[in-house]
């Protein structure tokens, strides 16, 4: 599972990392929100009615589901049991609430969390992207703050200040290497003082 407060790089670390990796698969998310330009149907979410969503709740189809920024996102059970089934690796990009569900269904799972650099560097990445608006970037940038409080819930945390060395740790962490990125690690805290404040 892979969790970041929004802007952080998550989706562009996850493409590196599909990039150089066959085996590794995405799990595509079930969400209630609408597509943002160039996204698909299937590809980037299943994209859903909220009366939609609330069925496939009801009939326990979701491994792990949270409402996010208004909406309702979920990772579907079955879809995940297949790909894991077919030998592959499969990985998660959901918000803390979620890992939080996961871990507790399967915890042989492996959790990362990526951090900013700074809520500078949040604020800039989130107003480049130039698909929300003021008022949302505000809001994200709030929320953002109780996101990163859950960073120590998490196996590992890497901080996403250059993008190849953030994707390289990333890939050291799915191979098994990744002791020197433990959550716990000391050198996280004056980071973690200014992103908390």
């Amino acid at each position: 599972m892979i969790s970041a407060p929004s802007g952080a790089g998550k989706t562009s670390l996850v493409r590196a990392l599909l990039a150089t990796r066959p085996n590794l698969v995405v799990s595509v998310s079930h969400t209630t929100r609408p597509p943002r330009p160039n996204e698909v149907d299937g590809r980037d979410y299943f994209f859903v009615s909220a009366d939609r969503f609330a069925e496939l709740v009801s009939a326990d189809a979701f491994l792990e589901h949270a409402r996010v920024f208004d909406n309702w996102y979920g990772t579907g059970a079955q879809q995940l049991r297949e790909r894991l089934e077919r030998g592959s690796d499969v990985l998660l990009e959901i918000d803390w609430q979620g890992a939080r569900q996961v871990r507790s269904a399967r915890p042989d799972c492996t959790s990362v969390f990526i951090l900013p650099p700074s809520l500078d560097a949040l604020e800039q990445r989130l107003r480049e992207r130039r698909t929300d608006s003021a008022q949302t970037i505000a809001r994200r940038l709030a929320d953002a703050r109780a996101d990163m409080a859950h960073y120590a819930e998490f196996d590992y945390v890497v901080v996403n200040d250059q993008f190849e060395r953030a994707a390289a740790e990333l890939g050291q962490i799915l191979d098994g290497k990744g002791a020197a990125w433990r959550a716990g690690r000391p050198e996280l805290r004056p980071l973690l003082q200014g992103l908390l404040a």
